[in-house]
């Protein structure tokens, strides 16, 4: 199978369902002339024209604004903000407006919008431009909210999104967009609120989505050194969240660490923890441990950036604790 890169990978995605659907166009600052600032968007202007790939002022509270109407009128927008940092502003948009309408109309709206960008950390970037939104937008009834780690990934869970009724939150990452991986040539959709298994295992569960991906792989493979035989989720979709396919690998293994870059409190992984208590208690032979970002705003030293965040040994060491080996 062909490998092809993140960005393009989400650019397929993109080309596809724009050739597929004339009401499907692409917004977003410097999405048109410069070719996107991760270059998503290379090409497109060219193919599609100024009427489908629009160049947007920096306000993103008012072409996000701008977007919610479009597809309250019948087009499918999607929207990117260069990074979900400099959305917050737009959270008016989004919560008050997206994720509501369905609601506050009797269900006689639709909102057919995606809103796309990166989340998390990207180095050093300092306190401002460091924040993962997915706890915080998958908070809100109405939104569903995808955090994908990897290409393929990326492009059938992003064609999946466009085509859907409701709107969707679509975190990417920064340090994935030149990252490589196997991608069907042929087209596929995958289904909004599944999450993947990626390794099978029976010893302990590891629980991740986005980059952390990297981080609960790696330290699967090192703990494979030491006998012990982790399984791996990848979340893919945070709202729905797939808790089936979570409690029966819980149920298995009997043992669960949920990597995240996140916050501690009301994180992703607090959820998920909470249905797993529920779901499983009488499965587990330890608690729940979480690896999960410092409980404060990301500096910018390197020295901090690590110890800020999750890394291959943190999740060891929380692995080795459930299964009482350190």
């Amino acid at each position: 199978m062909r490998e092809i890169r993140f960005r393009e990978a989400l650019r397929e995605a993109l080309n596809e369902e724009m050739r597929r659907d004339k009401n499907v166009f692409l917004m977003g600052e410097e999405v048109a002339e410069y070719n996107g600032a991760y270059k998503v968007s290379e090409g497109m202007l060219a193919e599609f024209g100024d009427k489908r790939v629009l160049d947007t002022p920096i306000s993103e509270l008012g072409f996000t604004g701008l977007g919610v109407g479009a597809a309250m009128n019948g087009l499918r927008p999607v929207v990117e903000f260069m990074t979900w940092n400099f959305a917050i502003l737009a959270f008016d948009a989004i919560i008050n407006s997206a994720a509501k309408m369905h609601a506050m109309s009797a269900g006689q709206l639709t909102v057919p919008i995606v809103f796309r960008g990166p989340s998390g950390s990207a180095g050093q970037l300092g306190a401002q431009h460091s924040q993962l939104f997915e706890s915080w937008l998958a908070n809100c009834p109405g939104l569903k909210v995808i955090s994908v780690s990897n290409p393929a990934d990326a492009k059938g869970l992003l064609k999946s999104a466009i085509r859907d009724d409701d709107p969707i939150i679509f975190m990417e990452s920064e340090m994935m967009y030149s990252d490589k991986g196997e991608v069907p040539e042929e087209e596929y959709l995958i289904p909004i609120g599944k999450a993947n298994v990626t390794r099978e295992g029976k010893d302990v569960t590891i629980i991740s989505f986005n980059k952390m991906m990297k981080v609960a792989m790696k330290a699967a493979e090192e703990l494979e050194k030491e006998n012990i035989s982790a399984e791996v989720i990848d979340l893919r979709t945070i709202r729905p969240l797939d808790i089936e396919t979570i409690i029966q690998s819980v149920k298995k293994t009997n043992r669960c660490v949920i990597v995240e870059e996140s916050w501690p409190f009301a994180s992703v992984s607090s959820e998920i923890t909470y249905q797993i208590q529920k779901e499983a208690f009488d499965y587990l032979d330890a608690p729940v441990r979480r690896v999960i970002g410092a409980d404060s705003s990301m500096h910018y030293a390197p020295t901090l950036i690590e110890a800020y965040l999750p890394n291959p040994e943190k999740t060891m060491k929380a692995v080795k604790a459930v299964m009482y080996l350190n």
